[in-house]
């Protein structure tokens, strides 16, 4: 089987464009959060607000996804974008083998507001924080060292840089070519949630181009904000110590 290289993100933290640079590439096949399906549709779906009118996928089960990562990897490498909290129940020594783990964090009043505003009464696990720290910190204690992490804010920065340096931990040819796409990105072909409509943004980019990360004041934000950004930013600013710093 070939190499899983994974990228175990939060919401709304640059993700998507970082896994559409990826497809860029031409030497991978790659999926877009292939056990999020399953955690909020499928069969067993863990979700915590799951509702009796929630959307549903009978069938469609945990081990339906991995089977469906193992036969793709059987073919060819592959890389994955996709969020610690879904496959927790799953974190065995076995089943965590199988991947090159990496990280990409984003500043946790930029996450918790940006969701929170389209997802009111988001669960605290929908954030990913602490899993994203958990499945971290045990990958660090089984090789010794950490793994690679992505800040999303040096990533807007600096793209090629930031790139080249998680191209260079992970072992991959750096291609400057993937930076760069043409706008009209069709989103709903791969993304298996309401079509796509959390990539408006992603939808009309041409790249990931250098820019300035804006700034969130989280002392404005609604008071639930407030109250999930108390509780996730320790795990951000753990994980932000070991983040990529380009040569």
């Amino acid at each position: 089987m070939h190499e899983i290289l994974v990228l175990w993100a939060t919401p709304r933290s640059t993700g998507t464009a970082f896994e559409w640079m990826m497809r860029q590439r031409g030497d991978l096949t790659c999926f877009h959060e292939p056990f999020g399906e399953w955690w909020y549709e499928g069969d067993g779906a863990p979700w915590p607000r799951l509702t009796p009118d929630s959307p549903r996928k009978p069938g469609l089960t945990f081990a339906l996804v991995w089977s469906n990562l193992q036969r793709a990897a059987a073919q060819g490498p592959i890389f994955s974008k996709d969020f610690p909290h879904y496959i927790e129940k799953h974190w065995t020594d076995e089943f965590l083998s199988h991947f090159t783990h990496t990280f990409l964090i984003r500043d946790a009043a930029k996450v918790v507001t940006s969701v929170q505003k389209r997802w009111p009464d988001v669960h605290l696990k929908e954030l990913a924080f602490a899993e994203q720290r958990a499945l971290f910190d045990r990958i660090s204690d089984r090789d010794g060292q950490a793994p690679p992490v992505i800040d999303s804010d040096d990533l807007l920065e600096n793209p090629e840089g930031i790139v080249r340096a998680y191209c260079d931990a992970v072992g991959l040819p750096f291609i400057k070519e993937a930076l760069t796409w043409e706008a009209g990105i069709n989103t709903s072909s791969y993304s298996w949630y309401d079509s796509g409509s959390w990539h408006e943004k992603l939808k009309g980019s041409t790249g990931l181009k250098p820019q300035k990360p804006g700034y969130t004041d989280i002392s404005s934000a609604p008071h639930r904000a407030k109250q999930l950004y108390k509780k996730v930013r320790p795990h951000y600013e753990h994980l932000y110590q070991y983040r990529l710093i380009p040569s």
